[in-house]
C-alpha cells in the first residue's frame, strides 16, 4: 500500500477562490492532504472538528410542528379573547374554549408530527454516496461525511458534492447554471487561474451542487457544507422547501376562506353591536364563526394523507425522497423512459460475433471487443463490476472467460462519451506493433471506415430489424504511436459486429396499458438504434407517434423540437444533453413531465424533469438525481405510485369540499340567527366544539377509498369550482338549519339551552352524514363504498354529538335536555336532507360538465429557488447536534445553519 501523504493542515478552511489561483501541490499542502487521500482517522477527526457536509436536517422536530399549530392568527385571537372573557368573569365559556383549542391543537400536532416522523424515516433510508480515496484505497462514503482534504473521483452525471480543486481532468465539462445562471457548460482544467476572476471563471475548480456534463476528474475537497458557494446560497433560503403546485393550491384556497371569514365575521360583529349585545360576547361569537368556517385540520389532513401515502408506496416498492414528491408523482401526465430494463428485461446477453469479412474469425472479433473496454483488464484485480451492460455481457460470455490478458499491453485509451459514442484503445500483442481498436455504435464506427459493402450493410439492417442490439468493431495499425486522441480515430477497417439481445418484458404491455388508463403518455428515449427501439415498441403495442433521432434533434431549433417532441413517441440515438433538452421543452409545452432512467447518461434528464424516477439497482448518480426510487424496475410499480399520488389529492379535495360547504352553511345560519333571535343561537364554545367534532371525524378521510374515475387523469386545484360548490351546498345546509330553528321555536317553544342543544345535534348529524354523499359523484354506498375507517369515525362522531347534550356535561356546555319527539323529527329531516343533497349533486356535476371549458394545460415554471432547494435536499442528515459541538462564530447549537461562513469578500 502506498504511503499516505498527510501533513498537518496549515489553515482550514481554505477558500475556493484562493485554491483556484494556486498550484495543485500548494493547495494539497494547505489542506494537509496528499494525492492518495486522507487516512480514515484524520477524516474522522476533521468531520468532528468541522462538522458534516450538510445543508439540511430531516430530523422531526416536535417544537417546529407545535409552532406551526400555534401560528394561526385566529387561534391567537381566540386565546386572547378567552383570556379577556375569563378576566371579565365569564369563566365557564373561556374554559370550554380553552379545552377545545387544546384538543384541536393536540389533534393537529399528533398527526403532523407523525407525518414528520414518517418523512424522517423515509429520508434516512436514502443515502447519497461519493467515491473517495482514503487509506490509499478507493471507497464509497456518504456525501455528508466528506471533509476538506478528501480526494474524490467524479464522472459524467455526478452532482459535485463539495467545492473542489481539480487535480486531474479529462474532457471535463460542467453545468453550473444552478450557481451562475449560464446555460452553456463550462470547460474545466486543473491549471491555476491567473489573476482575479469571477465565480464562473474559476475553471480549475468545481462547485457543490453543479453537475458534470461530460468527462471525468479527480479533485481535492476544499470547502464543505455552508462554507461552499452553493451551501451559502442554500442556507440563505432557510430550511423550508419551495412550495409545490399542490401547496400553492392550498394557499389560494386559504385566501378564499379568509375573504369569506372576514366578510361574515365583520358583518356579525357589527350587527351584534348594533343590537347592543355585550362586546366580549359579540367578539367571541364573531371569532368563533371565523374559526368555524375554516377547516382547521386541513394541514393535519394533508400531512396524514402524505404519511399514509408514503407507507402505502413503500409497501408497493416505491420510495420517495420527500413527501411532496408524492403529489408531483400523481400530477405526472407525460413519462419519458429509457428502454433497457424498463420495457425490456435488462438482462443483456451476448449472442454472436459476425465478422465483416473472411480475414477474421468470430473468436478474434470477440477478442477485439474485449480489448476495447474501459476497464483495465491487464490489472490482476480487474472486475466487470461497474462496466456498461454490453461490456459486462461480453466478459460474462464463454469467450470472455477464455481471454488471456497477459498477451496484451494497453498503451492508451479514449473513454466512451455520448458525443462520439465509441471507445478506442491503443494496444499491442506480445511485443507486436501497436494497433487501434475502436468499438461503438455502428453508425459512428462505420463513418470512420472506408467503403462498406452492401452485404455488410444488409447484415446490419437484418440485425436491427430483428430487434438486436449491435456494436461495431473496427481496427487499424498504429505503428509508432504511444498515445491516441479522437483525431486518430480514422481510416479504420471494419472487423465486424457484436450482437446482443435484450428481450421485452412479459409484463411490460400490461404496465403500459395501465399507464395509458391513467392518462399518461409514454415516450421512449434511448441511445439505441431507432429500428431496435421501434421493434420493441411494436412488440409491446406502444402507439407510434413517430421517431426522432439524435441527429434530427440536434438540427432543430427549440420551437421546432418542442412541437415535434409532443408528437414523437421514440427518441433514438440521443445523447444525455439531448435527453435533458427534450425534457425541458416538453415541460415548457405544458403539463408535468417525469423521466425514468437508471444510467449515468440519464442523470442530466433526471435533473431536468418535474419528477425524476430511478431504481434501486441504478447507478449512484442516477439515484442521486432522482426524486423517486423504485425497488423494482417495473412500470407497473410506477403506475401504483401515480395512483397513490392522485388518491391523496382526491381525498384532500373531498375534505375541502365537505368542510367548506358544511361549515359555510352552518356559519351562515348562525350569522343570520344571531341577528334575528334575541339570544345567540349557539355559544362560541359550542360552535368550536361542533367544528372540532366534525373535523375529528374527517381525520379518517386519508384512508378512504377513491372512485376509479378520479384516478384516470391528473387533478388540478380549481378555486372557482370550490367556490361554486360552497355556494350551492352551503345554502342547502342552511335551509335545514332554518327548519330546525322553526321546529325548536314554534313547535317545542324552546328556551335558549334547548334551542342550542337541538341545533347542535342537528348540525352534527347532518354535516357528518353528508360526508357519504359528497365524497363521491356516484350513488353513495351502492356504487361507491366508503372505507370502514370513515364509516366508523363518522358514526362515532354522530353518537358522541348526540350524547353530549344529554350527558352530565350538558350544563357546563350550556345545553338543556330535549324532548323525545325532537329526535323523531330529526330522523325525518335527515332523510329528506340526504335525498335533496343527492339530487343537487347530480344537477351540479351535470351542469359543471356542460359549462366547464377544457382545462388549459398549465405551464410549470419552477425557478432557481426550487432547483437550489431540491438539490440541497441531498446534503441532509438526521441529527446535526453531535457533529456540531465545535461551534465557531455565529453558530447555533444543533442547527445545520451553524455552517454559514463568516468570512467576507467571497465572490
Amino acid at each position: 500500500m502506498p504511503d499516505l501523504d498527510i501533513r498537518e493542515p496549515r489553515s482550514l478552511p481554505l477558500t475556493i477562490a484562493d485554491a483556484a489561483h494556486r498550484p495543485v501541490e500548494e493547495v494539497l499542502a494547505q489542506l494537509g492532504a496528499g494525492v492518495n487521500g486522507l487516512s480514515s482517522t484524520e477524516a474522522a477527526r476533521r468531520l468532528v472538528s468541522l462538522g458534516p457536509n450538510a445543508l439540511r436536517t430531516h430530523q422531526a422536530s416536535g417544537w417546529s410542528v407545535l409552532a406551526r399549530q400555534l401560528r394561526s392568527p385566529i387561534l391567537i385571537l381566540l386565546l386572547v379573547t378567552a383570556g379577556l372573557s375569563l378576566f371579565l368573569g365569564d369563566a365557564t365559556n373561556s374554559i370550554v374554549i380553552g379545552v377545545i383549542l387544546l384538543v384541536s391543537v393536540g389533534l393537529g400536532f399528533s398527526n403532523e408530527f407523525r407525518a414528520e416522523r414518517a418523512a424522517e424515516a423515509l429520508h434516512s433510508r436514502v443515502t447519497h454516496r461519493a467515491v473517495v480515496v482514503r487509506d490509499a484505497t478507493v471507497q464509497e462514503v456518504n456525501v455528508t461525511a466528506l471533509v476538506p482534504g478528501d480526494v474524490v473521483h467524479l464522472a459524467l452525471g455526478a452532482i459535485i458534492p463539495a467545492d473542489i480543486r481539480l487535480l486531474s481532468a479529462k474532457d471535463l465539462l460542467c453545468d453550473e447554471s444552478i450557481l451562475t445562471g449560464e446555460s452553456m457548460p463550462v470547460a474545466k482544467d486543473p491549471a491555476p487561474v491567473p489573476g482575479a476572476a469571477a465565480l464562473g471563471d474559476l475553471t480549475s475548480c468545481l462547485f457543490m451542487g453543479t453537475v458534470i456534463q461530460a468527462g471525468n476528474c479527480t479533485g481535492a475537497v476544499v470547502a464543505t457544507g455552508g462554507r461552499a458557494e452553493f451551501g451559502r446560497i442554500a442556507l440563505g433560503l432557510g430550511e423550508r422547501q419551495p412550495q409545490t403546485e399542490f401547496q400553492l393550491g392550498l394557499q389560494r384556497f386559504s385566501y378564499l376562506l379568509l375573504q369569506v371569514a372576514i366578510g361574515l365575521t365583520s358583518l356579525i360583529f357589527i350587527a351584534n353591536l348594533l343590537l347592543q349585545r355585550p362586546l366580549i360576547e359579540s367578539l367571541l361569537f364573531s371569532l368563533a364563526i371565523a374559526v368555524g368556517i375554516t377547516p382547521q385540520l386541513l394541514p393535519a389532513i394533508v400531512s396524514t394523507s402524505l404519511a399514509t401515502g408514503t407507507q402505502q408506496l413503500a409497501k408497493r416498492k416505491v420510495l420517495v425522497k420527500r413527501l411532496v414528491c408524492i403529489e408531483d408523482l400523481g400530477d405526472m401526465d407525460v413519462l419519458v423512459t429509457d428502454k433497457t430494463g424498463t420495457l425490456t428485461e435488462g438482462r443483456i446477453s451476448f449472442t454472436a460475433a459476425l465478422p465483416a469479412g473472411t480475414g477474421i474469425s468470430a473468436g478474434e472479433l470477440l477478442t477485439l471487443g474485449l480489448l476495447a473496454t474501459e476497464a483495465d483488464y491487464t490489472e490482476s484485480q480487474a472486475s466487470p463490476v461497474g462496466l456498461n451492460p454490453l461490456d459486462a455481457a461480453l466478459w460474462a460470455s464463454a469467450g470472455g472467460a477464455d481471454f488471456a490478458p497477459a498477451r496484451y499491453k494497453r498503451l492508451d485509451v479514449i473513454d466512451f462519451d455520448h458525443l462520439r459514442r465509441r471507445t478506442s484503445i491503443l494496444v499491442s500483442e506480445a511485443g507486436a506493433a501497436p494497433r487501434i481498436v475502436t468499438k461503438g455504435s455502428p453508425e459512428d464506427v462505420l463513418a470512420l471506415c472506408g467503403d462498406i459493402p452492401a452485404s455488410v450493410q444488409a447484415m446490419l439492417d437484418e440485425q436491427f430489424n430483428a430487434g438486436s442490439r449491435v456494436v461495431a468493431v473496427a481496427t487499424r495499425a498504429a505503428d509508432g504511436l504511444t498515445a491516441i486522441g479522437p483525431a486518430d480515430e480514422k481510416d479504420l477497417v471494419l472487423a465486424g459486429f457484436l450482437i446482443f439481445l435484450d428481450r421485452p418484458k412479459a409484463a411490460a404491455r400490461a404496465s403500459l396499458e395501465r399507464l395509458a388508463e391513467l392518462g399518461i403518455t409514454v415516450k421512449i428515449a434511448t441511445g439505441d438504434n431507432a429500428k431496435v427501439a421501434e421493434k420493441v415498441c411494436d412488440e409491446l403495442g406502444v402507439p407510434s407517434g413517430g421517431t426522432l433521432t439524435g441527429a434530427e434533434v440536434e438540427a432543430m431549433s427549440d420551437p421546432e423540437l418542442a412541437s415535434a417532441a409532443r408528437e414523437a413517441s421514440i427518441f433514438a440515438r440521443v445523447s444525455p444533453e439531448q435527453k435533458a433538452r427534450i425534457i425541458r421543452l416538453l415541460r415548457r409545452s405544458g403539463g408535468s413531465v417525469g423521466f425514468m432512467g437508471d444510467g449515468v447518461n440519464d442523470a442530466l434528464a433526471l435533473h431536468a424533469a418535474d419528477i425524476g424516477i430511478s431504481v434501486d439497482s441504478a447507478t449512484d448518480v442516477a439515484k442521486d438525481a432522482a426524486d423517486v426510487v423504485l425497488l423494482d424496475k417495473d412500470l407497473g410499480v410506477l403506475a401504483e405510485g401515480v395512483m397513490e399520488g392522485r388518491r391523496i389529492f382526491a381525498n384532500t379535495i373531498k375534505y375541502v369540499l365537505m368542510g367548506t360547504s358544511s361549515n359555510f352553511g352552518n356559519m351562515f345560519s348562525a350569522a343570520t340567527a344571531s341577528v334575528v333571535l334575541s339570544f345567540l343561537p349557539m355559544l362560541p364554545g359550542q360552535i368550536l366544539l361542533n367544528n372540532l367534532l366534525y373535523d375529528a371525524g374527517q381525520l379518517a378521510i386519508p384512508g378512504d377509498r377513491v372512485d376509479k374515475e378520479q384516478l384516470v387523469a391528473p387533478s388540478r386545484w380549481d378555486i372557482g369550482f370550490i367556490r361554486r360548490f360552497m355556494f350551492v351546498f352551503g345554502p342547502i345546509s342552511s335551509l335545514f338549519d332554518f327548519a330546525t330553528f322553526a321546529l325548536m321555536l314554534f313547535v317545542f317553544d324552546a328556551v335558549p339551552g334547548e334551542f342550542r342543544a337541538g341545533w347542535f345535534i342537528e348540525s352534527i348529524v347532518t354535516q357528518t352524514l353528508i360526508i357519504f354523499v359528497i365524497r363521491t359523484r356516484r350513488v353513495p354506498f351502492f356504487r361507491s363504498r366508503p372505507s370502514l375507517g370513515l364509516v366508523g369515525a363518522s358514526l362515532g362522531v354522530v353518537a358522541f354529538g348526540v350524547y353530549l347534550p344529554l350527558s352530565p356535561l350538558a350544563g357546563v356546555l350550556g345545553f338543556d335536555p330535549l324532548p323525545v319527539p325532537f329526535f323523531l323529527a330529526l330522523l325525518g329531516m335527515g332523510a329528506v336532507y340526504l335525498v335533496l343533497v343527492e339530487m343537487a349533486k347530480l344537477w351540479f356535476y351535470a351542469r359543471a360538465a356542460l359549462q366547464r371549458p377544457p382545462t388549459p394545460v398549465g405551464v410549470r415554471r419552477r425557478g432557481r429557488t426550487h432547483r437550489i432547494a431540491r438539490r440541497a435536499a441531498r446534503f441532509s442528515i438526521a441529527n446535526a447536534g453531535p457533529l456540531l459541538h465545535n461551534r465557531g462564530p455565529g453558530r447555533r447549537r444543533g442547527r445545520i445553519r451553524a455552517q454559514r461562513p463568516s468570512h467576507p469578500g467571497r465572490s
